[in-house]
């Protein structure tokens, strides 16, 4: 069976935005994918975490991870800091990566911004970490958003290099998973810039967390635009995608019809023909009412297990000591074929 492999920052506050561009996604998978997913609080530390609260969001996103459907008998969870292949095997692909890979991450230009020179060493051999996440598992398959495309061809050139430079097969080029509607969710108040939890409106985004009441709340009070919602015409010439110059005109419309198309598991295309020519204020009342159904338990199911650590602790342990077990022949082998002493 091939094996995903796939992580979560532990940043706090997940939102609409994890769960659909991610967390939903992984669910699915552990019918046909033997699956790994971690919480990635070594990738976390690339820019400065308070470390009180560090533990609890890890927590959160082992909490998010079980609440939503990820089972931890069948699937492993773990923290990355609890494997120490992790740490490991990166140094070596610091050695096998290029800087002039590196200097082309457009992730790194934006997060570090004019303070280049001030940004920590972690966070621009951030991809490096990032390969060896998935490298130490020779994990198939990886799904990814639009940001992080770029990481894995990253990953692919490092298993591609490492294996010509020392003439072995040791590791699998790695395939990414795209998947279709919402795997970028917008502002509820602006749908021009990316759901977050950092912006100031806590109406801009919809926390997992988030209570029935605070869901129906939210959506209502989502920002919109005069007209009536657009049907299918509004598709671009494939028939499954809006076509671009009608998404920036109505941004907050179809950002809405996506978190929607999303939660129902049904296309745009049909989320178009569903609601073609309805008044925002009925089509907001049928969104409400999909996000309360299918986020509501998820959050209470949090609650619940966040309330409770010793139980995430135990799942995060186990599953640490399941992923150790996959990763050691790994770093053995590694260590084989470079050279070292003593492997």
């Amino acid at each position: 069976m091939s094996r995903i492999f796939s992580g979560v920052q532990p940043t706090g506050d997940l939102h609409l935005g994890n769960y659909l561009g991610a967390i939903r996604n992984f669910v699915g998978l552990q019918a046909d994918f033997e699956c790994i997913y971690c919480v990635v609080d070594m990738h976390a530390i690339t820019v400065w975490q308070d470390p009180k609260q560090l533990a609890p969001h890890t927590r959160e996103v082992a909490a998010a991870f079980i609440a939503s459907g990820i089972d931890p008998e069948n699937s492993i969870i773990f923290n990355q800091s609890q494997v120490t292949a992790h740490a490991e095997l990166a140094w070596v692909f610091n050695c096998v990566a290029r800087m002039g890979w590196l200097n082309r991450m457009t992730q790194f230009k934006e997060k570090a911004g004019k303070q280049r020179e001030n940004a920590s060493v972690g966070l621009y051999v951030y991809p490096n970490l990032m390969a060896a996440d998935i490298l130490a598992y020779k994990a198939t398959h990886v799904p990814v958003g639009e940001d992080q495309k770029q990481h894995l061809e990253l990953t692919r050139d490092i298993a591609i290099k490492f294996n010509n430079d020392f003439e072995t097969d040791c590791f699998p080029v790695v395939e990414p998973l795209i998947f279709g509607e919402a795997t970028r969710v917008m502002s509820l108040r602006d749908g021009t810039k990316k759901m977050s939890k950092s912006d100031p409106s806590e109406y801009s985004r919809i926390n997992l967390t988030d209570g029935a009441d605070d869901i129906a709340s939210k959506i209502r009070k989502a920002k919109t635009d005069p007209g009536e919602l657009p049907g299918p015409e509004a598709l671009a010439a494939d028939g499954l995608h809006v076509e671009g110059e009608a998404e920036k005109a109505r941004p907050e419309a179809f950002n809405l019809l996506s978190i929607y198309a999303a939660l129902s598991g049904q296309s745009m295309a049909v989320t178009l023909e569903q609601f073609a020519g309805a008044q925002f204020s009925a089509f907001k009342g049928e969104l409400a009412d999909l996000s309360v159904a299918k986020l509501g338990p998820i959050g209470e199911e949090m609650q619940r297990l966040m309330a409770s650590p010793d139980h995430v602790d135990a799942v995060l342990r186990d599953g640490a000591e399941r992923a150790a077990v996959i990763a050691a022949p790994v770093i053995k082998e590694v260590h084989e074929i470079v050279g070292f002493l003593g492997s």
